[in-house]
Order: C-alpha cells, then sequence, then structure tokens
C-alpha cells in the first residue's frame, strides 16, 4: 500500500504528520510518498490551506491537524475491505 502525503517545505503539522505515519509504519507495511505541493500548480491549489493531507488510493483519510488513532482506524478499514 502507498499512502501519499500532500506536505510543503518548513511545514510544522506536516513533519508531525510524516512522524505519525513513520509511526505506524511500525504495525504495517506500506510506503509514504511525500508530495510537495508547491512542485505542482494543481495541488498547490487544491491543498494549500489543507495540508498536510494523507490520502490512500484516491481517498483523502484526513488533513489538518492528523491523529495517529485516526489513521490507525481508517487503514485498518482499508486492509479489511
Amino acid at each position: 500500500m502507498i499512502v501519499n502525503l500532500y506536505s510543503k517545505i518548513d511545514c510544522p503539522l506536516c513533519e508531525k504528520a510524516k512522524a505519525v505515519l513513520q509511526e505506524l509504519q511500525q504495525e504495517w507495511n506500506f510506503q509514504i510518498n511525500e508530495i510537495d505541493i508547491y512542485e505542482n500548480d494543481a495541488l498547490l491549489e487544491k491543498y494549500q490551506l489543507m495540508i498536510p493531507v494523507v490520502e490512500v488510493d484516491g481517498e483523502e483519510l484526513a488533513y489538518g491537524l492528523i491523529h495517529k488513532d485516526f489513521i490507525r482506524k481508517r487503514l485498518l478499514e482499508r486492509m479489511d475491505s
């Protein structure tokens, strides 16, 4: 599974979200694909006020303040389906 993390440079919330995802990698095998929204105008327009955004298979799981327990629950739901 690949988890996309939409972020930008010098974003404390983005760093926290990345740390949460890295902690969850201890429990599940998935790859983090970090995407800088400033490298794509469409992504910048879509996510500039929402980042960080965690997305799996095209579905936005969470944005802004990322909570480990919430992401864990959503990942479990995806793996069970």
